[in-house]
């Protein structure tokens, strides 16, 4: 139980920032937050507690709150809501005047939502689901570099999802067969290849050689097919210095798209590296890496939907998004969620995908989605069905783990690409899936390499329960 005197505390927290009666301005950023409270502590009082710890709050009153309009600037806590079948849990939703955030910074609206309210001690989790961004506040953000439509331009392709892979084993191979790796993918008829997170600068391929080798294979598979193709050089480094010198090398040696890790390298890092893309016509991918000790928990941290709204307001051409049935997890109505909050203009609340709030982001372009992780041919037609064409499918060891190495790995995974695209013209996006066996079978009449990657991987299936599901009954 909470002593009496931090129950006086958060009793006054109650009185000054519990206002139900309070009608959210267009220009609030609006929060959503799963509370787990203390035994003893009031559902009020708790949402009270967040909206002052991460407004204007603080443990006692304090005499400098008479030099300032605290009902100008504080954060409200207007409405309480239960979890869905959840007995301990509650929704609580909190608005914050726009003026709290300095325009354009992710870092800061980051650092007030989420900063010291985590370790609050009369909750027990804590859990942001949901914010929405004010088209005031989008407004002043820099978002994607380039975005969906410009990309498209940039590499020329159309119609269908683009196919990329990830070089593997991630660690260890020398630039020289890097960049071998790199070729043999893409003359096999991928459009895009790409380094994993932690390949930075290690003693076994420093970034200097693998940039140079890499480049030279996307040039020599340029030449021989005919496609404009690219792979996601990864910048990520120790300093934002080193990162710049990275991006500029990536930019003499002709690359048309870098890479950075967004969350370990940080979001002041990450916008200013959008902005560099943006001034320098390269276009930026965004590796999710670390985001799963943030989001999976289902009680406690920030789910991946705001994570991802983060990164579009900060900046990336494409973001990881998981793939529903790969290796990693993602529940299946989330995931359709955050991918519409990725790529659409105007999304509306829809509680069945997890969205709280309607969220506006104006004229700021979208965001590729991009599957990766634990797929091969067989996952074909449900990522075609899941994610339509405004997608990247990035098939790491369904590349190059097939048995007559990475060009024929390539081949197969486009095959497979066009079969399904071409039946879901002809025949729909519904019942792609059921049909999807069907259709892969008789692409693989006319193309050994699919033949095989099929038969390779037939029996591989990644089923486990899904950790953080969506709050809905009897799920």
């Amino acid at each position: 139980m909470a002593t009496k005197n931090y129950q006086a505390g958060v009793k006054e927290y109650r009185e000054t920032y519990w206002m139900p009666e309070y009608t959210p301005k267009d220009t609030d950023i609006l929060a959503c937050f799963k509370i787990t409270p203390q035994p003893g502590v009031p559902r009020e009082e708790a949402a009270a507690a967040v909206a002052a710890e991460s407004s204007t709050g603080t443990w006692t009153t304090v005499w400098t709150d008479l030099l300032t309009d605290l009902d100008h600037y504080k954060g409200r806590a207007y409405a309480i809501e239960d979890v869905p079948g959840d007995d301990e849990s509650y929704y609580a939703f909190v608005a914050y005047p726009i003026d709290l955030f300095e325009e354009g910074s992710v870092v800061n609206v980051f650092t007030s939502l989420v900063g010291n309210v985590f370790g609050f001690k009369a909750l027990r989790h804590l859990r942001l689901e949901d914010v929405r961004f004010p088209i005031a506040y989008v407004m002043t953000c820099g978002g994607p570099p380039h975005g969906i439509q410009v990309e498209r331009d940039i590499f020329n392709k159309y119609g269908r999802a683009l196919l990329g892979c990830t070089i593997k084993p991630k660690l260890g191979l020398s630039a020289k067969n890097y960049g071998r790796a790199v070729y043999e993918c893409l003359r096999g008829g991928l459009d895009l290849t790409k380094d994993d997170e932690n390949v930075n600068s290690q003693p076994f391929m420093r970034w200097r050689q693998r940039f140079d080798f890499v480049m030279e294979a996307v040039h020599k598979a340029e030449a021989e097919t005919g496609e404009r193709k690219g792979h996601y050089l990864n910048v990520t480094a120790p300093t934002p210095e080193e990162m710049y010198k990275r991006a500029e090398h990536a930019k003499t040696l002709g690359a048309r798209i870098i890479m950075h890790d967004y969350i370990t390298g940080g979001w002041c890092a990450n916008t200013g590296l959008a902005n560099w893309c943006r001034d320098n016509g390269l276009l930026l991918h965004i590796h999710r890496a670390m985001h799963a000790v943030i989001d999976r928990h289902p009680k406690h941290g920030i789910h991946f939907r705001v994570l991802a709204k983060l990164l579009r307001l900060s900046g990336g051409d494409h973001l990881h998004s998981g793939t529903v049935v790969g290796k990693l997890e993602g529940d299946r109505e989330a995931t359709l969620g955050w991918i519409d909050l990725m790529r659409d203009s105007y999304i509306k609340e829809d509680r069945s995908r997890g969205i709280f709030f309607d969220q506006d982001w104006g004229s700021m372009p979208g965001v590729f989605p991009v599957a990766s992780g634990g797929i091969h041919v067989w996952h074909m037609p449900a990522l075609v069905t899941i994610f339509g064409d405004d997608a990247c499918f990035q098939f790491g060891g369904g590349t190059l783990g097939h048995p007559w190495g990475n060009a024929a790995g390539a081949a197969a995974n486009r095959v497979a690409l066009e079969a399904c695209v071409e039946d879901r013209n002809r025949n729909g996006a519904d019942g792609l899936e059921k049909r999807g066996g069907d259709v892969l079978r008789k692409a693989a009449e006319s193309s050994p390499e699919l033949a095989a990657a099929m038969e390779t991987w037939k029996e591989i299936k990644f089923e486990f329960d899904t950790v953080d599901k969506l709050d809905v009954v009897h799920r």
